[in-house]
């Protein structure tokens, strides 16, 4: 656990906005597959798994755009048709494979037990961000899950943690943001959130520092011993 100095002082959280994919849950293999097949469908290649911890980060319609080839991105009616044809590929097969990561049942235990509001803030389409919560985290109570919307601008923009936390109740300040790439890290900066980056995802550690997270954690648990440390 790492942590960078706190230059204003402790603060009382109350409050715990995750990002869904790489941060709860690890859908890699389903998302991968999915788009893969699609791929295959057009006559164009198939990514390694391992590619799309890059690829996928800023919602469905960049992701179809970034694993065509170049040819292709000025190509509206192919990335349209594309992106219908993931869809429809993933609404068959976004629970094959995903599964939540080792700790976060230990770690959303123990925020329920300090009596944390929790939230779920996604890229992900809001109708499949829903189905995941309610699948494979239905016995914790996520009070408010968003994910992309239209009409709604999507991360990094401040507009959904800031849709969350008035649900709340609480102030953006009383929220910690965890999540595993930059555009979490960016998002909790602008939404005035406590921004923290979880190591077990799909980016490095670097690029979670260089967009302003002001904690690390290398597994769930150690998210506690930080807010308990936190309260006393």
């Amino acid at each position: 656990m790492k942590e960078k100095p706190n230059m204003d002082g402790e603060k009382q959280f109350q409050a715990a906005i995750f990002d869904l994919d790489g941060t709860l849950l690890n859908t890699l293999d389903d998302i991968a597959g999915s788009m893969n097949r699609v791929l295959v469908r057009h006559g164009l290649t198939a990514h390694p798994v391992d590619k799309y911890r890059y690829f996928v980060g800023d919602g469905a319609s960049v992701l179809v755009k970034r694993v065509v080839p170049p040819r292709y991105r000025q190509d509206q009616v192919f990335l349209a048709k594309c992106l219908k044809d993931f869809l429809a590929d993933y609404a068959d097969n976004w629970d094959k494979n995903a599964r939540l990561y080792p700790g976060i049942a230990e770690m959303l235990d123990g925020l329920a037990a300090k009596g944390f509001l929790l939230g779920v803030l996604s890229n992900k389409p809001h109708d499949f961000t829903k189905l995941c919560v309610e699948k494979f985290l239905s016995k914790w109570n996520f009070q408010a899950v968003l994910g992309e919307r239209p009409g709604i601008r999507r991360k990094p923009a401040p507009d959904g943690a800031f849709e969350i936390a008035t649900h709340f109740g609480v102030i953006p300040d009383k929220c910690i943001y965890l999540g595993d790439t930059s555009i979490d890290m960016k998002t909790a900066i602008r939404a005035g959130m406590m921004p923290i980056g979880v190591l077990w995802g799909f980016r490095p550690g670097k690029e979670l520092l260089d967009s302003g997270a002001r904690l690390l954690i290398k597994q769930p648990t150690e998210l506690l011993r930080f807010l308990q440390h936190k309260s006393t």
